[in-house]
């Protein structure tokens, strides 16, 4: 046989999304789909490969709940993987929410390797995870080699307690490293890169897209790594097909409603396999029948989420539903208000950091149940005092001012930025305990008009003590102004915790507003 077909199946940022529903609505997608397109694509070419590009275990209800009621049990995102049969999988940022023990038994229960070049082991200086590559053979013996690297970027983000025994060396640097070890010492036929990191560059014209802070190297790579054949990538929920300097770059976007499938042609020329011919495509899950088998295996896990999501937790009296995201950033909503309460209450201090944390966030009306809580708090976050200067302050306020821009009719609109390529209106922040205004007509940097605490201006010099959570206590979303502050305090309860027992404590909570910040146009 002079010829050979090699095909690649690839999901990314699953975010725990197992079963097609996101616990509001039923939805296309969700790996008990995606299981049912896998056993359809083996069953017309055995030759495949099956991997998983992290972001596995974080990100719904079921894993929430997984991780604080069943965790002695088997983590069903591992399950479902070593049910469908996946040939190797690569840490993402997310793996490491939940802390060590969590991903360490997501790691020990894997009957498939986790690829991991860059992330390393303080102590000994070699990969943590064991292996930075992995050779597969498959049928007229073709031999292709994935080599799995992950954004270096986690420590800005990280519970340093989560990652205290990790290093994350620079991903670009490391996975040319390795494909310069596979070409003079492996010789494999094919050379695939598994990042899972996106592109900081427009893929079609080279244009920066993000600012250059390393969190995505992905363009970077295919221009300066010789010998890489093809990138698989991810952390930016996209969905793209490209070629940058001839490396074929492929993204399947998020939450399992869609998969990545990549083609490679080989021909064989004195004895030895050539590349043809590559290419790619997006397949959305849209319209495919679960597999009975996975929903079998996660019935009883997903019985006791509902069951669980369905518990009320308490009373709203009046109203703290969210109809538009942009005005619930603009003017002050009671959902907001209430969120920073929680967080004051439960750090002892007065001024308070949170954000609307994306545009489905639908806020909270009548009876709460645990359903409403985690579907308006969708991270495991934590929260942190740091002591910050009036300077300080200022600076984060001017980063969060940048959100906003005027369109061309001068109305209030999102900075494109927060966009695209990856929407992220969770770092637009919004504070309590201090007043302050926002002029969008002004330029980046210019925009904070009075800030004032306790009815005097802020001073520069001045400490304040301010409770925000862990993401954004450690810099997270280019708020660097945080970083190496001291840390005053932490409070190791997750939000989601957090809220429930704020409403043990007022078991009815009224929807108010104090209005103590605006954003205007002059």
């Amino acid at each position: 046989m002079n010829t050979a077909t090699i095909q690649i199946l690839y999901t990314s940022d699953v975010h725990g999304h197992a079963m097609p529903v996101t616990y509001g609505t039923k939805v296309d997608g969700g790996l008990a789909s995606y299981a049912t397109a896998v056993k359809n694509a083996r069953a017309k070419n055995p030759d495949i490969l099956v991997v998983d590009n992290g972001d596995l275990i974080q990100g719904t209800p079921l894993m929430t709940h997984y991780v604080k009621e069943h965790a002695s049990k088997e983590n069903p995102m591992v399950g479902i993987m070593n049910r469908i049969g996946i040939d190797a999988g690569v840490p993402g940022n997310h793996e490491f929410n939940f802390g060590k023990n969590i991903f360490q038994a997501a790691v020990d229960q894997s009957d498939f390797p986790w690829l991991s070049a860059n992330i390393m082991d303080k102590r000994s200086g070699q990969p943590y995870f064991g292996q930075p590559y992995k050779i597969f053979v498959m049928d007229h013996g073709v031999r292709v080699a994935i080599i799995g690297v992950t954004t270096h970027y986690i420590p800005n983000w990280e519970d340093p307690e989560h990652i205290s025994t990790l290093d994350f060396a620079d991903a670009l640097s490391t996975l040319d490293t390795w494909v310069k070890h596979l070409r003079q010492q492996e010789n494999p036929d094919i050379i695939i890169g598994m990042y899972h990191g996106g592109l900081e560059r427009d893929p079609d014209t080279g244009e920066p897209t993000e600012n250059p802070t390393g969190e995505n190297q992905g363009f970077e790579m295919c221009e300066k790594i010789n010998g890489l054949d093809i990138l698989l990538t991810g952390h930016q929920h996209r969905q793209l097909v490209s070629t940058i300097n001839g490396v074929l770059v492929v993204q399947p976007g998020h939450n399992a409603q869609a998969y990545g499938n990549v083609t490679i042609h080989l021909e064989k020329m004195e004895d030895q396999w050539r590349l043809a011919k590559k290419h790619a495509s997006i397949e959305k899950l849209s319209g495919t029948e679960a597999d009975c088998g996975i929903l079998n295996y996660l019935e009883e896990i997903e019985s006791s989420t509902q069951n669980w999501l369905d518990e009320p937790v308490g009373y709203i009296e009046g109203d703290m539903t969210i109809d538009d995201p942009l005005q619930t950033r603009i003017e002050k909503h009671p959902f907001i208000e209430f969120i920073q309460k929680v967080q004051m209450e439960a750090s002892g201090v007065d001024i308070s950091v949170t954000a609307l944390l994306n545009n489905e966030a639908g806020g909270f009306k009548g009876q709460v149940t645990m359903r409403d809580i985690v579907s308006n708090y969708i991270y495991p976050n934590t929260l942190v005092v740091l002591e910050l200067t009036g300077r300080d302050i200022h600076a984060a306020l001017e980063k969060s001012a940048d959100y906003f821009t005027l369109d061309e009719d001068r109305n209030i609109a999102v900075n494109p930025s927060y966009i695209e390529p990856k929407p992220q209106h969770y770092n637009y922040d919004m504070w309590e305990g201090i007043e302050y205004t926002i002029d969008v007509a002004k330029p980046t940097g210019e925009r904070i008009e009075t800030i004032t605490y306790h009815g005097e201006p802020l001073r520069e010099e001045q400490t304040y003590q301010v409770v925000l959570n862990n993401y954004r206590a450690s810099g997270g979303g280019n708020y660097d102004m945080f970083k190496g502050k001291p840390v005053l305090k932490e409070i190791q309860k997750d939000a989601v915790e957090l809220i429930r027992n704020y409403f043990e404590k007022h078991p009815s909570v009224p929807a108010t507003v104090r209005k103590n910040f605006y954003v205007k146009k002059s």
